[in-house]
């Protein structure tokens, strides 16, 4: 079977939903595929992410995907040092932890009120050419082999994107910007519900292990770490060492497993070509010091929906003029991508020792929020010596 469109979408995530959406909203025929039964489900996420990050791409917070509301952050050290900033100062600096299954799937049912065909249990299995031009994809869908031709394709498949390298893009990670992660849903877990905490050093070596959490006793619980830089790249265990040595944790149940790659590099060189836009995971956008990502995903789609929109007006969706989606987000997050990467790089070659009087040395400090760049500064101010 044959189906005809502007744009195909691969990946009902947030990246592909924003994408779709603000495409349809131009009135063009935009079809979402989606390889899951269900949108949202299961998912690779933490959760969490700031009210101002999402009013800034204007999604408007809703109770039915808020799992719980955060006021501020906790960075322990190896050691077991603490540094706990409360972020509230107004409306805008709360955080949530949200409820992935949910805010997906309101993505995506904007992306379909805005006129977008969502088709789930279709999964991409290649791209069509012209010369060596794409044009479409074949895919999967409900067991039936069907063809989408469209004069634009949004890669929003995630970090194992495989619609970006049928299409010839390089999407090719090195080993030290990839993390293994693993999280679990506790139940019955000693936590302060309002904040998100984050453990660093050899808990997780070349990561951090974090609690986000999602009620007052329940939360996840997971680790990232860089498989490169482990005895053994198994997560689970790193995990569960952790968990059995921390008292507020140990007694706690799990109630779901979920795992996979994150990517930590500073994003795509180029995350276009000719007819191809990629948005999101796929694009390598996640922030490369804390493996966030429902932000850029959501933006780099929103952004990707403007300028094919734009372009498909002008009846050109050559990789000249989709480059405007790759200058964009730069301009936006390409700064943010790259200084975090750096600090990661410096990250993880750091000893625990460090860390320990790193985080002691600023305990006290009047920091305003967990940031790379707060963190910075107080450094400056109190600790110069992890600068060198």
């Amino acid at each position: 079977m044959r189906y005809d469109c502007d744009v195909v979408v691969v990946g009902a995530g947030p990246g592909g939903s924003m994408a779709a959406k603000h495409i349809a909203m131009e009135g063009f025929n935009v079809i979402l595929v989606e390889k899951k039964a269900e949108v949202g489900a299961p998912l690779r996420c933490a959760e969490g992410i700031s009210k101002k990050r999402l009013l800034e791409v204007g999604i408007e917070p809703d109770p039915k995907w808020i799992s719980q509301e955060i006021i501020g952050s906790i960075m322990r050290s190896p050691s077991g040092h603490v540094l706990k900033v409360i972020e509230v100062h107004d409306g805008t600096e709360i955080g949530y932890v949200l409820d992935r299954h949910l805010f997906d799937k309101a993505v995506a049912e904007q992306a379909a009120a805005a006129g977008a065909r969502v088709m789930v249990r279709t999964g991409c299995t290649g791209i069509i050419t012209d010369g060596n031009v794409p044009v479409g994809i074949t895919a999967n869908h409900m067991g039936e082999e069907i063809e989408i031709y469209a004069k634009c394709i949004v890669a929003a498949d995630g970090f194992e994107s495989q619609v970006a390298r049928w299409a010839g893009v390089d999407t090719t990670l090195a080993a030290s910007d990839i993390d293994m992660c693993l999280q679990y849903r506790m139940t019955d877990v000693d936590i302060e519900h309002e904040f998100c905490e984050f453990i660093i050093g050899s808990h997780a070596p070349g990561g951090y292990v974090w609690i986000f959490p999602k009620g007052e006793r329940t939360a996840n619980v997971g680790i990232g770490l860089q498989a490169s830089r482990c005895e053994h790249s198994d997560p689970k265990a790193y995990l569960d060492r952790y968990i059995g040595n921390d008292p507020r944790l140990r007694d706690g149940k799990t109630i779901e497993i979920v795992g996979g790659g994150v990517s930590t590099s500073p994003g795509l060189k180029e995350s276009v070509a000719d007819n191809l836009v990629i948005v999101g995971d796929a694009a390598r956008v996640i922030n490369p010091l804390t493996g966030g990502g429902i932000y850029h995903a959501c933006l780099t789609g929103k952004i990707a929906g403007e300028v094919i929109s734009d372009c498909l007006r002008r009846g050109d969706t050559s990789k000249e003029a989709l480059m405007e989606y790759h200058r964009r987000w730069r301009a936006s997050i390409g700064d943010e991508l790259d200084r975090n990467w750096r600090i990661k790089e410096k990250y993880v070659n750091m000893s625990d020792d460090l860390l320990d009087e790193f985080i002691l040395a600023i305990s006290d400090y009047d920091i305003q929020k967990i940031r790379s760049e707060d963190l910075i500064e107080a450094a400056r101010e109190k600790f110069p010596k992890i600068l060198e």
